[in-house]
């Protein structure tokens, strides 16, 4: 493809190496530094005057570095005489707080979906799929688990838990029937794990015979590793918008779905000023 680079941040280089790799591009020569103060540098290595640019970079280890890191790194392009920079974040950092409800951009901005991916996954790895009931552990995903309970055509449930405070859960209420299904509980995100080992422990003693945990980030701080691996998932499943390798030598129960295939899709079609409106329902090809 012409007159298009893609760049990738420090947070995740193998994911951006794949995207590059989908679109058959070399990825960009970038090198980040830190001064002896900490203060982040980047240099990028090649012309970028008048190139559609990519910056491939995700809201996951140290956090704050990593997104002044991408906000030096679209600077540094515009300066450069960039005609288009877009930011890639595999994981939208600062989303979990409430300000996300507030948040506007005032530039075009495509959310994009793991939800196909996650329909595949379930009917390539889960035998008996069609007699499973998709599960959310809280009341916020319910319109999550019934848009892939429709798509799979089975039925959903939802766990209604009250809080007492952030990151503590206190009670849980499971609403649905898994008697004697496999149930699998599907979130955006887990961080430490516990709603999730909890929700766990709830539908085996409602009769689960297996239970899923498909989640799209996988942020596992914590105590998240210990949890999981003495819960009673089959498997717990993430896409890898943020590094699992390190995760998965301590616990046997992830798998990962390989999303580089849509990001380098949606580069793809936004360069060349396609819709990607046909990523919403399909994992392409």
């Amino acid at each position: 493809m012409p007159n298009i680079k893609i760049f990738s941040g420090s947070s995740h280089p193998d994911l951006g190496q794949k995207i590059a790799d989908r679109l058959g591009l070399e990825l960009g020569k970038v090198v980040t530094k830190k001064f002896s103060n900490q203060e982040t540098c980047v240099e990028i290595g090649e012309s970028v005057r008048g190139e559609d640019v990519y910056i491939v970079q995700s809201g996951c280890g140290e956090i704050n570095d990593n997104l002044m890191e991408l906000l030096i790194m679209i600077n540094a392009c515009k300066i450069a005489s960039a005609s288009r920079v877009t930011a890639v974040i595999p994981c939208f950092p600062y989303a979990r707080q409430d300000k996300k409800d507030k948040g506007f951009f005032d530039i075009p901005v495509d959310n994009l979906y793991a939800e196909p991916a996650v329909l595949k996954w379930i009917k390539e790895n889960i035998n008996e799929w069609k007699n499973c009931t998709i599960v959310s552990p809280d009341a916020g995903g319910a319109k999550r688990v019934t848009s892939i309970a429709d798509r799979l055509n089975v039925d959903f449930a939802l766990i209604h838990k009250e809080r007492k405070k952030a990151n503590e859960v206190d009670r849980m209420v499971l609403v649905g029937d898994v008697k004697d299904r496999v149930a699998i509980l599907v979130d955006d995100m887990a961080d430490t794990c516990g709603t999730i080992c909890h929700a766990a422990d709830k539908l085996i003693s409602a009769g689960a015979t297996k239970v899923y945990a498909i989640l799209t980030h996988g942020i596992f701080s914590g105590p998240a590793i210990t949890r999981i691996n003495n819960a009673c998932f089959e498997a717990v499943v993430v896409t890898n918008t943020i590094p699992q390798e390190d995760k998965m030598k301590h616990c046997s129960k992830i798998q990962v779905i390989d999303i580089s295939m849509i990001l380098a899709e949606a580069i793809r079609r936004t360069h060349n000023g396609e819709s990607v409106s046909y990523l919403f329902s399909h994992v392409p090809l």
